[in-house]
């Protein structure tokens, strides 16, 4: 009888293990997983209110939402730019790598309602359009965020080592060594954004 309990048990699990699964792959999306070389646009559907992570290369990159319900990576000129891009359900991971030096410039497209996860090591970074949570950091160089209206957010922080903190959005303006500001709202998204030396604007 226990062993019977026990089966029971363990196909129930399973039952609602694949049941979260499925509410977590929007209708009419496929998984995807690209991988191409020197192409440009790179595009997959991708559904509005997933996960978007982003692993980026040195270079100028634009990041901005779109009312489209799909991921684009593009880019000017001829590069031999290594693109990676893989779906799985609402989350989608994106590395950007082999980007040329002399002002190579990169625009990413995603639906408008994302949350956001992006890493890169140098260059300019700007972001507009977008809602939902923004978990950004640049190592070295301008980053440029427009974060749409206030109190949309429940907690906002972001940090410099070393260079400006600009945030005319919360009325912040500092420079020098380890400047930061934290703040509280009544919305429901989170911002975290970080700069290790340059300039970082929230607007």
């Amino acid at each position: 009888m226990r062993r019977i309990l026990f089966v029971a048990t363990l196909l129930g699990f399973s039952a609602a293990l694949l049941a979260q699964d499925a509410k977590v792959r929007p209708a009419n999306i496929q998984d995807v997983k690209i991988e191409k070389v020197g192409d440009s646009p790179v595009e997959a559907k991708f559904a509005p209110g997933g996960k978007v992570r982003m692993d980026l290369c040195p270079s100028g990159v634009e990041v901005a939402g779109k009312d489209e319900g799909a991921v684009r990576i593009s880019y000017d000129r001829d590069a031999d730019v290594k693109v990676r891009l893989e779906i799985i359900g609402n989350e989608a991971d994106l590395t950007v790598t082999r980007c040329p030096h002399n002002n190579f410039q990169l625009r990413i497209e995603v639906p408008k309602a994302s949350s956001l996860r992006v890493r890169m090591f140098a260059g300019e970074l700007q972001l507009r359009d977008v809602t939902g949570d923004k978990n950004v950091e640049l190592g070295f160089g301008q980053l440029t965020m427009a974060i749409g209206n206030p109190d949309d957010y429940a907690h906002v922080d972001a940090s410099v080592n070393s260079g400006d903190l600009e945030a005319s959005a919360f009325a912040i303006s500092k420079g020098g060594l380890f400047r930061s500001f934290d703040h509280s709202g009544p919305g429901k998204y989170r911002l975290h954004a970080h700069v290790g030396a340059g300039e970082l604007d929230l607007r």
